[in-house]
């Protein structure tokens, strides 16, 4: 779906459901991470969540923009369009938005490439994200010397011994 396609299923969405137009920009932000969409007090714009289509069916997109025009459409009437409101609620209920956004799926993670240094005394082992510096740096259980023994590829951190 595209902006133009947003734009007019918003405006549409207003129309038919609300009673009144929408006269501001409805775009995809693809920064929202745990939300459906925001309702900008300043401009009056609202931005979705792509992944509310691309995860998730038209329905719950559809829900996420009616939860979203019950701000707007408050906000424009004067009246607070903030959750907790007993008008918000009524007017939610009324044209059968989504009170919350369905939660994300969990990205796969990545393995990472960890660094692992040996105490040449007690050889206790240590991994790091970052490469450290041995000279500066001693072993915490015994203060021996540190030595860089190379690279390990995880996902968490390994267990130090």
């Amino acid at each position: 779906m595209t902006t133009a396609e947003l734009q007019r299923l918003v405006e549409q969405i207003s129309q038919t459901d609300f009673g009144r137009p929408f006269r501001h920009q409805a775009t995809f932000n693809a920064r929202l991470r745990t939300t459906g969409g925001r309702y900008r007090l300043g401009d009056h714009n609202l931005e979705i969540n792509p992944k509310m289509l691309t995860e998730h069916d038209r329905a719950t997109l559809v829900g996420v923009i009616k939860h979203e025009l019950c701000h707007y459409h408050l906000h424009l009437a004067g009246q607070s369009g903030q959750h907790r409101t007993k008008a918000f609620q009524t007017l939610l209920a009324q044209v059968g938005g989504l009170r919350y956004a369905p939660a994300p799926q969990h990205r796969v993670s990545k393995p990472r490439q960890w660094q692992v240094y040996v105490c040449s005394h007690c050889q206790q082992r240590y991994y790091r994200l970052r490469r450290i510096d041995v000279t500066k740096l001693v072993c915490g259980r015994c203060h021996g010397r540190l030595r860089r023994q190379g690279t390990v590829w995880a996902v968490n951190r390994p267990q130090e011994t």
